[in-house]
């Protein structure tokens, strides 16, 4: 990726991970990333753990979720690296018009599709409710961006992302996060929770390469979570009736398809450039 004002420097933090060290410090200098995920995963899990077991409520969900971020402050503070340059990013909001409706119109546009296969398969979609919902919609958005799951980002693509495309390139990177990002949420979705979000990884890598902004990369997040709530317009019957129904398999089919659309269009890239030779 060309360098964009704000995002980490990468042969900055590859110098300090080969630096020697010592001592918990040096450590965690050298082992950036399995430091953040092991922090993340111990932050999260610990919160969440009562929540598994019945007991806590909104509270403990919403303290669990600031594992990613958490992780990433304390590891980039450990490891010596400029506090400023993670942060930079978190708060870019400089980017071409087209990526900020990426960010807050993708969903809406995947779920446009949504609703018109359930159609075709026979479900009745009421659309109108698309306009009875706007208001839950919009603030589920406004939520999620500042206290929500929208503030994941600054971890998993603000931290985690760079570091992993430094070694693996934009593909795999994007897959291990996925899987890693969706595991994560196994102890409040279950096993299969870690799907979703594997394959919905696919749609922040391109926008976070191509724009550096880790706050569009929120403003995504903040955008699928209501949209998942009120955007499937089934109005006379439930949107869901078991554990893998229709409505579960179209919503799937269409990120799926989304997903590898955006890596065929990129051949694979992901709006990384080209490495030079």
């Amino acid at each position: 990726m060309a360098a964009i004002p704000g995002v980490v420097r990468m042969a900055d933090v590859s110098a300090r991970e080969q630096a020697p060290g010592r001592g918990v410090r040096g450590w965690i200098g050298r082992h950036q990333l399995v430091a953040f995920f092991a922090l993340a995963y111990a932050w999260s899990w610990a919160w969440w753990a009562p929540l598994v077991l019945g007991a806590g409520g909104a509270v403990l969900l919403v303290l669990g979720g600031f594992g990613p971020l958490v992780a990433a402050w304390a590891v980039t503070v450990l490891a010596g690296d400029p506090v400023r340059d993670w942060a930079r990013a978190i708060a870019r909001w400089r980017a071409p018009a087209r990526w900020w409706a990426w960010a807050l119109g993708l969903p809406v546009l995947l779920y446009a599709v949504v609703n018109a296969v359930l159609v075709a398969l026979g479900r009745e979609v009421d659309w109108s409710l698309a306009l009875e919902r706007a208001p839950a919609y919009l603030a589920g958005l406004a939520f999620v961006a500042v206290l929500g799951g929208g503030l994941e980002e600054p971890g998993w693509r603000g931290f985690a992302l760079p570091r992993l495309q430094e070694r693996l390139g934009p593909l795999r990177a994007t897959a291990l996060l996925g899987l890693l990002w969706g595991v994560w949420h196994v102890p409040l979705y279950g096993p299969l929770g870690f799907v979703v979000p594997l394959v919905l990884a696919f749609f922040y890598t391109p926008l976070y390469n191509r724009t550096g902004s880790v706050l569009l990369c929120v403003l995504l997040h903040a955008s699928f979570t209501p949209a998942q709530d009120h955007l499937v317009l089934l109005g006379a019957e439930p949107v869901h009736t078991g554990l893998l129904d229709t409505v579960d398999l179209v919503l799937f089919g269409t990120y799926a398809g989304a997903a590898l659309l955006v890596v065929a269009l990129t051949r694979g890239r992901l709006g990384a450039a080209r490495p030079r030779r």
